[in-house]
């Protein structure tokens, strides 16, 4: 698995390829217990995040003045989750990028279209 500027430099190599292909193509797989292929999607991010020089465990400085991000969403009054611009850049989403929403008993996933739920892990 690739880290740091090594991990960098390898995505953006790859360019325009499709964010599986880019989890893959840095080694964050492992294998499934039918001995199927399993993409680590988090653990490529968290990596990602942290060659980005942002640190999860306090929050890196992000966003306008310097504030640090909390990692925390609050429901609007409108009833909308924000989740914000500062997140969505350190995750490379653009605008269009689509997502399932996957609602559980005390979460909600949001998978990319077009990956499955199981290379979520």
């Amino acid at each position: 698995m690739l880290t740091g500027s090594d991990l960098l430099a390898k995505v953006k190599e790859l360019g325009d390829v499709g964010k599986s292909e880019i989890v893959r193509s840095c080694g964050y797989v492992s294998s499934k217990k039918d001995g199927g292929e399993r993409l680590n999607f988090t653990a490529f991010y968290e990596a990602l995040l942290e060659a980005k020089g942002v640190e999860l465990s306090g929050g890196g400085k992000v966003g306008k003045g310097g504030r640090k991000l909390s990692y925390v969403a609050t429901v609007q009054g409108n009833g909308n989750l924000l989740i914000g611009k500062a997140y969505t850049a350190l995750l490379d989403l653009q605008p269009g990028d689509e997502f399932e929403i996957k609602l559980g008993r005390k979460q909600i996933r949001l998978i990319p279209v077009g990956s499955s739920e199981d290379d979520e892990d």
